[in-house]
């Protein structure tokens, strides 16, 4: 690509100029409109053309280059650099730029604990967790397991769980097992992606809903039979949506009656400080329930327990687990399961969530009447956008100041979805990158470009 074919569109975007300019690259690499080698206007021809001051060009591409998205080469002009492929360049100063990181505590607790546990176990265990475990996890962490399911209202059996090597290796394993080409998976209009990747390789079509209820799976399914339903139920990722208890009641009922299997994907679900019951204490022979640490504690921690409706299904989805995974790191799940025996597992979990509460209130404080969802317990908004904003610039303005912004289309079910932005308030960022990143974001939404059509 050359001069000729490509042009920044800076229109829309908030902020200083040339962060506009830096933000459009970004997005443009992003989209793969501009890949590896391509060379972008030089810096005159670009400044004459948009009719901006040379030298803001000139801090445009000196950012870009410092993101590690472009490399100069003299007079032959500016590249697009080859750490640029697919947006990873645009992420740099942003590990988790397209991952929902839990935050950390500012106290330090968690590699504390992780050293104090990790000595311990070396102690008393010796060299026992340091081997392959059985098929499912070692008996150990399954019984931890199915003490933590049991004490959030879903009674479960030791038998029926599994250790996996976190929450995508367990969605993995569930959809190889029961899932086929063809069949007919509810969903809602926005899903996890890892889910929504697994859906495609094996050739179901996803049947995406407006809102998740007993009501909307009924239509469904009188419209072609369903054959399972992946629900992700507190805090949703990324519509930040919690269903409530009487809904989940109506959907267990409703599937058991139905015969429709239910994934429920419950990332989330331990963070608030008082859980909902899982949708699967209402349908326990109907439902796969997933508990990961990774949206808990630290996605460092590669757990995940698995509650399968019975102990045949939990031996049957263990070797279908293996074959992509083995087992979960062992020492990973010999720490949680020591944290859930001597009540650090709590202390931890308290310890993100406090941090998420600030944090949210740090958003509020600062976005003010600004429209988007969130949970007072949860770490990520789900902002909506005008009709005529492009998701990709403002995400990678946004990523420019170091906040966390992913674009709804790479949530979608469907090709028809709404504009919107996930914004993380966690992962690595710290409380003043933080600020700074709000800040930048309400800078974009009382702009006059974002102001013309209205967040709604």
């Amino acid at each position: 690509m050359t001069t000729d074919t490509w042009l920044p569109d800076i229109g829309a975007i908030a902020g200083p100029k040339y962060k506009a300019v830096a933000s459009a690259i970004a997005a443009a690499v992003t989209r793969g409109e501009l890949r590896h080698g391509d060379r972008l206007p030089p810096q005159r021809d670009l400044a004459a053309t948009l009719g901006i001051d040379l030298t803001t060009v000139t801090k445009a591409y000196d950012l870009a280059r410092q993101r590690g998205l472009i490399v100069a080469r003299g007079r032959a002009g500016s590249f697009i650099s080859p750490t640029a492929k697919n947006g990873e360049a645009a992420a740099a100063g942003q590990t988790d730029i397209a991952m929902n990181s839990p935050p950390m505590p500012a106290d330090g607790r968690l590699p504390r604990a992780m050293a104090e546990a990790l000595d311990m176990l070396v102690r008393d265990d010796g060299l026992a967790r340091f081997h392959y475990q059985r098929p499912g996890g070692a008996a150990a962490d399954r019984e931890a397991g199915a003490s933590l399911l049991s004490r959030m209202g879903l009674p479960s059996d030791s038998e029926q769980m599994l250790v996996t090597a976190g929450g995508q290796n367990a969605l993995h394993a569930i959809a190889t097992a029961i899932l086929r080409p063809g069949d007919r998976v509810a969903c809602g209009r926005h899903l996890y992606p890892g889910f929504r990747s697994i859906a495609r390789r094996i050739g179901v079509t996803l049947v995406p809903l407006g809102q998740i209820s007993a009501d909307a799976l009924a239509d469904a399914h009188r419209a072609a039979p369903l054959r399972a339903l992946y629900v992700v139920p507190t805090n949703d990722s990324p519509t930040a949506a919690t269903i409530a208890a009487a809904e989940r009641a109506a959907i267990g009922a409703w599937a058991e009656t139905a015969g429709v299997q239910i994934i429920e994907d419950d990332a989330y679900g331990l963070l608030p400080h008082v859980p909902l019951p899982p949708i699967t204490s209402f349908a326990p022979g109907m439902g796969w329930y997933i508990a990961s640490m990774s949206k808990i504690l630290s996605p460092a921690l590669r757990v995940a327990f698995v509650r399968a409706p019975g102990a045949v299904e939990a031996v049957e989805l263990a070797a279908t687990q293996h074959e992509s995974a083995v087992m979960a790191p062992p020492l990973n799940a010999a720490m949680v399961s020591l944290w859930l025996s001597n009540g650090s597992f709590d202390l931890l979990a308290a310890g993100v969530r406090s941090e998420a509460v600030w944090r949210q209130r740090l958003a509020r404080t600062i976005l003010g009447d600004a429209a988007y969802s969130a949970h007072p317990e949860g770490y990520h908004l789900w902002l909506p956008l005008a009709d005529d904003s492009n998701p990709d610039i403002v995400a990678s303005s946004l990523s420019l100041d170091g906040l966390s912004a992913v674009p709804s289309d790479r949530f979608a079910a469907s090709e028809a979805h709404d504009k919107a932005l996930r914004i993380s308030l966690g992962g690595v960022i710290d409380r003043p990158a933080l600020t700074r990143g709000l800040r930048a974001l309400d800078r974009h939404l009382r702009s006059p470009s974002a102001q013309a059509a209205p967040v709604i």
